[in-house]
């Protein structure tokens, strides 16, 4: 899409507005509904304004009405797949007017027709067990299959495997980022990231060249949940960034699901008490098709959500025994079957990780994972 020079200047206003330090969603969006647009609200006078704003930032408006256009959002702009979706926009995600405070406009990159498709958020821990990152994908992959859009923020963990697992769909997915868009956060998914600009959409609310803060991510939080119908958390610690997101998820009326594990899991707790508090348990996707009412899938291929039981994960031998055993006790056999190793390679290495303070020998033969 091409933007000519009066869509920009018109665009610069909005980025203008917004980076005026105390100018938050909430009162960009007062002084929308008090004057119709940036240009009324930089035309309008200080007296006017003051009936909307503190007289500090009713003095620092009225002393940028005449701000030249920013270069380098004219450059940003003026590449393939980079937008600036406004509330004025007829693109503007109607879902997230539902919520308390929108963003006045996104910093989008990538195909637009997203915003406006139905979608689920997928969340949970950067520090996901590869249990939890196959849920996360099989779960993204099957909701691709019932025509949802998958809605995450491109951490490491359960976000990058559920946007993973829509791509292997050829299905939809929008990952709502912590920093500018000219920046890529983490690193290692940029590669990722570049796949779902390719296929889907990345979005900010936060300026060009806003690195990595930590105040930002439960911020963008917001933003993964208002464009969603329900938010999905398949692991979580208790304090963590994926329960802020229930949590508004919730505040916005939005259908709340998550994933139980072992009760000696540290990433289980948090959802676990999700569920105690009213979040739907989920074992299989029609757990989450039938409670938003989804059409049922054409085929009879049964679902890859539900869980793998039987699959080994890459690496080491000693890792892929800690990463089979999960936190539950298991028996001997049940490890050599899972791992496909030795009984003697297997009853070594859990000797030595005895030792190690990493796996405990119960009564009965079994041993479980502490660590």
């Amino acid at each position: 899409m091409t933007i000519n020079r009066e869509e920009i200047a018109e665009k610069s206003l909005w980025v203008s507005l917004g980076s005026i330090s105390g100018i938050g969603s909430q009162t960009f969006c007062h002084l929308l509904k008090a004057f119709g647009s940036p240009y009324n609200i930089y035309a309008a006078s200080i007296s006017q304004l003051k009936e909307v704003v503190s007289a500090n930032i009713a003095n620092v408006i009225s002393n940028g009405a005449n701000q030249e256009p920013s270069n380098e959002l004219a450059q940003w702009l003026a590449a393939p797949n980079n937008h600036l979706v406004t509330l004025a926009d007829p693109e503007y995600p109607k879902a997230l007017l539902e919520i308390s405070d929108p963003p006045p406009y996104l910093y989008a990159k990538g195909n637009l027709a997203l915003l406006n498709q139905s979608s689920i958020a997928i969340v949970g821990s950067r520090n996901a067990s590869v249990q939890g990152e196959k849920n996360a994908e099989a779960f993204a992959y099957d909701l691709c299959q019932h025509g949802l859009c998958i809605v995450s923020g491109l951490a490491l963990g359960i976000d990058g495997a559920a946007h993973r697992g829509a791509l292997k769909a050829n299905g939809a997915t929008i990952a709502v980022v912590g920093t500018g868009l000219d920046i890529v956060y983490p690193a290692k998914h940029r590669e990722l990231a570049h796949q779902i600009v390719e296929r889907g959409l990345i979005l900010s609310e936060f300026p060009l060249g806003t690195p990595s803060k930590p105040q930002n991510f439960p911020k963008r939080n917001r933003i993964i949940s208002g464009l969603s119908l329900g938010c999905l958390v398949v692991e979580a610690n208790v304090q963590s960034g994926s329960q802020i997101t229930a949590r508004m998820a919730a505040e916005q009326g939005r259908e709340i699901f998550a994933i139980p594990g072992s009760i000696h899991s540290p990433m289980s707790k948090g959802c676990h008490q999700l569920i105690k508090q009213g979040a739907k348990l989920v074992d299989c996707i029609q757990d989450i098709t039938e409670e938003l009412k989804l059409q049922p899938r054409l085929d009879t291929t049964p679902s890859s959500a539900q869980v793998q039981q039987g699959s080994a994960p890459s690496g080491s031998s000693e890792q892929l025994l800690l990463e089979t055993m999960g936190f539950d006790p298991s028996p001997l056999e049940r490890l050599v079957t899972l791992t496909g190793l030795t009984v003697a390679e297997v009853s070594s290495m859990l000797m030595l990780l005895e030792l190690d303070g990493k796996v405990a020998s119960l009564s009965g033969g079994q041993y479980q994972k502490i660590m």
